[in-house]
């Protein structure tokens, strides 16, 4: 079994909190200009990519 340290506990922690859907609130305050998260990722179409150092 691995181990996380604490760097890439932080690291995984951020790309979770970015992974949320778009408030309705946003999209309703720029008029749906803004419809969707740009960081919106699923774990098996793209990768993260964190390195542990």
């Amino acid at each position: 079994m691995s181990k996380k340290t604490r760097s890439k506990k932080m690291k995984l922690g951020k790309k979770l909190k970015q992974s949320r859907r778009l408030p309705i609130l946003t999209a309703l305050r720029t008029h749906r200009r803004v419809q969707q998260n740009r960081f919106k990722r699923d774990w098996r179409r793209r990768k993260m990519r964190i390195q542990d150092y």
